[in-house]
């Protein structure tokens, strides 16, 4: 067998757990979510319940079965009635609703998230209030039934997995760290999962052997986007998401953003359409090139559907 370059290197982090190098072979993964199926179809950007209903309603007209929504504008900018619809929607529909929480810096004083060099703080949490100020934006979605979060913030995810642990907000709670953290790597990954992430979403643009190195490391979901908006980069890897499937299970693969212009900003029902249309394509692709993979049913008891 050839040696590889910087080869005491890679068997130094083989011995902390962690691969030697990206996955250039794509293993299949045996690992499946608690139902023992391999993919959920995900929409995020789902940031109006007007929104969520025409997703919703399409989904049904093209017999597609939608796991899990987030919301990525933030509890803080919405009202009550908006809440509630959005919970309703979500029970109706037995799927898992992730809502985000506020502040972040780009709703504040910062100056820093406007530039160029700084627009990776954008959805970072600033001083000791805005930690106070985002606790008290999820317990009051979670007054609602909300059970699911999307988090921004690393320091903000052990806050709320020790919060969780202590019983100030229920045990039942699940939290998703974002693609806007910017991870990308099996250590980090490692760190996530450890700190309490219940699925951890890698940065948009990873390759297929880097996932499989992501997998590789960790038990806990795999959130990977299949399209995206131009903001981030407008590519669409429909065709890619069979691979996803069969070497990142158990995986959420998240689809629908390239109907859109850009993350967290508020979404009409027309978008709605055009992303359940999206990610119809998603489930067809899985479905004709890996066969085998099984897509969870709605109402799985490990997804955090509101209550």
């Amino acid at each position: 067998m050839e040696k590889k370059v910087f080869s005491e290197t890679r068997e130094a982090l083989e011995k902390l757990g962690l691969p030697g190098s990206d996955l250039y072979e794509l293993p299949t993964s045996e690992q499946t979510f608690p139902d023992g199926c391999q993919y959920r179809i995900e929409v995020p950007t789902i940031n109006s319940d007007q929104a969520m209903e025409s997703l919703l309603k399409t989904s049904e007209k093209l017999d597609l079965v939608i796991n899990r929504i987030d919301e990525t504008r933030g509890i803080m900018r919405h009202t009550d009635e908006e809440i509630e619809s959005m919970v309703e929607l979500a029970q109706s529909y037995e799927l898992e609703l992730n809502m985000s929480h506020g502040p972040r810096a780009k709703y504040d004083t910062s100056a820093t998230w406007r530039t160029e060099m700084g627009s990776w703080v954008a959805y970072r949490l600033r001083g000791v209030e805005q930690i106070v100020r985002a606790v008290e934006d999820i317990k009051r979605a979670i007054e609602f039934g909300v059970r699911g979060f999307l988090v921004y913030d690393v320091g903000f995810l052990w806050v709320l997995d020790q919060l969780r642990a202590d019983e100030y907000i229920p045990k039942s709670t699940r939290f998703k760290l974002s693609a806007h953290c910017g991870h990308g790597n099996p250590a980090s990954f490692k760190v996530l999962s450890d700190l309490g992430a219940d699925s951890v979403n890698p940065t948009r643009d990873l390759q297929l052997p880097m996932i499989a190195a992501l997998r590789q490391t960790v038990d806990i979901p795999i959130d990977v986007h299949c399209d995206n908006p131009p903001s981030s980069g407008g590519f669409i890897r429909t065709l890619e998401a069979p691979e996803m499937a069969r070497i990142g299970a158990p995986i959420h693969l998240k689809c629908g953003n390239s109907a859109v212009t850009s993350h967290g900003i508020p979404t009409t029902s027309e978008e709605g359409v055009e992303m359940a249309k999206q990610a119809h394509l998603v489930q067809q692709a899985v479905e004709r090139y890996y066969p085998e993979a099984k897509q969870s049913e709605p109402g799985a008891e490990d997804q955090a559907i509101p209550v």
